[in-house]
């Protein structure tokens, strides 16, 4: 594997402004193409220890979410649908044929929608402490909540309390870098995109019926300490997806990709040196 740096960079998408990490591949044909998709309410920098361990024979991206970290949120009414629309757009604007999807909690909602989409672009999905179901009356009073709470007090709370909630007591511990990171990714986005994103969350529709059209490689990893995913409904998306595989990553909580980047990577890097391209 070599060092390899990567570049920031944007492209017009419609009616927004995308911007994205873009580490090209060292090695001529095949080569395989992963995108990564971030959580809420974070960005593309969540994804730099994946696209630095990324092998010569792949292209790794890393976009900002419609309304998350540098790409522009236009109108600012979102949704999952929109998100995913976005991202399908994206890949064909950019012409990057058949790609796996790395996705985070809502960053694998945005996935698994995209793959109901264009299920012919897709080589495979990485899906991380996510699930298909759609939020229950309880879930969205809770997101509802939220709202009310950041429009009160502003981001500096609500990204204190969201750290406490997502991440392991070890990595707030011992990782303040992550600690930080996941912070200043609150602080950059605005308190309209927050929580327009978290009404986009709320109203999100169910893919659990589209699953098992899914008849690409898949992992689902989940930390084993996650208190935002149940691990019933982890273990419901595994057992939907014909021949997925499961796997927890102890120690850690809602973030394995930064939590555990090591394994995370190692785990990554294995399931696409394995994956058959055309």
């Amino acid at each position: 594997m070599t060092d390899r740096n990567f570049k920031s960079s944007k492209i017009r998408i419609g009616d927004i402004s995308i911007s994205y990490y873009f580490k090209p591949a060292l090695t001529p044909s095949p080569v395989k193409t992963i995108i990564f998709i971030h959580g809420f309410p974070f960005n593309k920098n969540t994804w730099r220890p994946q696209l630095e361990s990324l092998a010569d024979d792949v292209t790794g991206i890393a976009i900002d979410v419609r309304g998350h970290g540098n790409t522009t949120s236009s109108h600012g009414f979102f949704s999952i649908d929109v998100f995913a629309k976005d991202l399908v757009a994206f890949i064909k604007k950019m012409e990057l044929g058949k790609v796996v999807l790395c996705g985070v909690s809502m960053g694998g909602y945005i996935a698994l929608r995209t793959a109901e989409l264009i299920s012919e672009n897709i080589n495979g999905l990485i899906l991380s402490d996510t699930h298909a179901k759609a939020d229950d009356n309880k879930g969205k009073q809770k997101r509802f909540d939220s709202i009310q709470a950041i429009l009160q007090h502003g981001r500096r709370p609500f990204a204190i309390g969201f750290v406490e909630n997502i991440l392991h007591p070890n990595t707030i511990q011992l990782r303040n870098d992550v600690v930080e990171l996941i912070k200043s990714s609150i602080r950059r986005n605005s308190i309209n995109s927050i929580c327009a994103t978290q009404l986009a969350l709320a109203s999100r529709t169910d893919t659990t019926a589209s699953l098992s059209n899914i008849k690409v490689p898949v992992i689902v990893i989940r930390g084993a300490e996650d208190n935002v995913t149940p691990k019933a409904y982890m273990e419901e998306l595994h057992q939907a997806i014909t021949g997925s595989e499961y796997m927890e990553f102890e120690d850690c909580g809602h973030l394995p990709n930064l939590e555990a980047p090591e394994k995370f990577n190692s785990v990554m890097n294995t399931f696409l040196k394995n994956l058959h391209v055309e």
